[in-house]
């Protein structure tokens, strides 16, 4: 039986079966939406005429034989950041004029092709670079585990969508934990693909974002990078192909065939910064988990960053990010992104390429721990709980130049993973006392889904967690049988 919190294979498999029909499916999100989503903010444009039109035709296609795709009929959000044919692209922005778009960025032309149809936009911060989803054009996102705390950022919109059963997925990116912390703070799966794995014509902010998707469950996700990861000759480099399937590496971990791994615990935050109880609780549990299922898990120094790779990675890598943006009204754009523009154009080319530089220098270390000293490291998603919403942007603005404790305590632990290009994961594994999602996040080395996805699965099987939802969004509406 279908509900609005249904894994996209299960709701495409009841697609190919005639069991439901896409445009069943689509009203029952677009009800979704319409009913909840004015509490959330997660959703900022649909419309709802052209997401059923869509449907009608993906439902003529079952209807007519045709070859179907592993995402038939189902719908799902894109991040609005990125573009999709049919659909304006706001950036999140007072200062871009609403356009509509004529193509679709390569991931989300990949999704579409696999048959999944459009459900509106999500919700994303203004050109991305905050860890919460608040802006000036579309106001606050909401978590749907608390209203009052943010679901995280910049994927803040996808995974509060996804979470309150608002779409079966979402398409999201990551530059710096933009979907990993989001799955973190709404009890979903997050994965952040290797470097090159997801092609993109624009490899943004020197490499190290990427594209993803939230979800529920590690097949959902093994199965959309597989859509997704299509080698493409056009772009400037693709990762080494797998041996494999990723949803074949998931399968044989569900069935427990996983070597055994040598783990690395990490729970100090690179950088110093402090570390709630709470996200400490997480990953210590998650050790023990790990601990039975047989694998070696021990307490692990992880050499990541200096600080001032990290600087020049924000003050010149993101810095020029913003600055290269084609707003067309750059006076309407938020204050702390201003102040980026105008660091970016006080910088030199030559301070550019010396922080890029430095970070290909470090990360030749960071990288060859893995294989060497551990095969993964396990450390909490962020090291904080979802931060309050309505409140980091104003911090932003009011304080541009200075680090923010609560905006740098959510990318503490996933930031350096973007800048290494490795892959990594965050699983639902823990709850706060207060009952908000806690994740745990996994990282890979070098090009290893397969091995993260397998170890991923072989976790969920042992503690089930796609059926818990958020308690004032459980309402299970059915979508109509034909």
């Amino acid at each position: 039986m279908l509900t609005p919190f249904s894994p996209a294979l299960d709701i495409s498999a009841a697609v190919r079966r005639r069991d439901v029909s896409p445009v069943e499916v689509t009203q029952l999100y677009l009800d979704r939406i319409d009913r909840f989503d004015d509490d959330l903010g997660a959703i900022v444009w649909i419309d709802a005429e052209a997401s059923l039109a869509e449907a009608r035709r993906a439902e003529q296609a079952v209807m007519d034989g045709d070859e179907l795709g592993p995402l038939h009929g189902v719908p799902f959000p894109v991040k609005d950041l990125h573009a999709a044919a049919g659909q304006p692209l706001f950036m999140g922005s007072l200062g871009v004029r609403e356009r509509v778009q004529v193509e679709n960025e390569p991931g989300v032309g990949l999704l579409r092709a696999a048959g999944a149809t459009l459900l509106g936009r999500s919700h994303a911060p203004e050109a991305g670079t905050m860890c919460v989803t608040e802006t000036s054009r579309f106001g606050t996102a909401r978590n749907p585990w608390d209203l009052s705390r943010s679901p995280g950022g910049s994927s803040g919109g996808a995974a509060a969508a996804v979470a309150a059963g608002l779409a079966p997925f979402a398409h999201a990116s990551d530059g710096g934990g933009s979907v990993r912390g989001p799955a973190s703070a709404c009890g979903l799966v997050g994965l952040k693909p290797s470097r090159g794995r997801v092609s993109t014509r624009h490899a943004g902010w020197e490499h190290a974002a990427t594209e993803g998707v939230e979800t529920r469950t590690i097949a959902d996700t093994a199965t959309i990078l597989d859509v997704m990861s299509v080698f493409e000759p056009r772009a400037m480099y693709n990762a080494p192909a797998p041996g494999g399937t990723f949803a074949e590496a998931a399968a044989s971990g569900a069935n427990g065939a996983v070597p055994k791994l040598r783990i690395g615990l990490v729970t100090e935050a690179p950088g110093g910064l402090p570390v709630d109880e709470a996200c400490i609780a997480a990953a210590t549990s998650a050790a023990k988990l790990l601990a039975d299922l047989g694998h070696e898990v021990v307490p692990f120094a992880l050499r990541t960053y200096s600080a001032e790779a990290v600087t020049g990675y924000i003050t010149h890598i993101m810095d020029a990010a913003v600055a290269t943006i084609p707003f067309d009204d750059p006076e309407a754009i938020e204050p702390y992104l201003k102040v980026r523009r105008a660091r970016a154009l006080e910088a030199s080319a030559a301070d550019y390429v010396a922080s890029a530089m430095r970070i290909q220098d470090e990360s030749w270390h960071i990288v060859s721990q893995f294989g060497r000293d551990i095969d993964i490291v396990l450390s909490p998603t962020m090291a904080r709980p979802p931060a309050p919403a309505g409140e980091l942007v104003a911090e932003a603005n009011a304080q541009p130049h200075e680090m923010r404790l609560r905006e740098a305590q959510m990318v503490a632990f996933t930031s350096w993973v973007n800048l290494a290009g490795l892959p990594a994961i965050s699983l639902p594994l823990h709850t706060a006392s207060d009952g908000l999602p806690i994740g745990v996040q996994l990282v890979g080395g070098p090009w290893g889904e397969a091995t993260l996805l397998a170890l991923a699965a072989s976790i969920e099987q042992a503690v089930p967690w796609a059926g818990i939802v958020p308690p004032a969004f459980a309402v299970h509406a059915e979508p109509a049988q034909p």
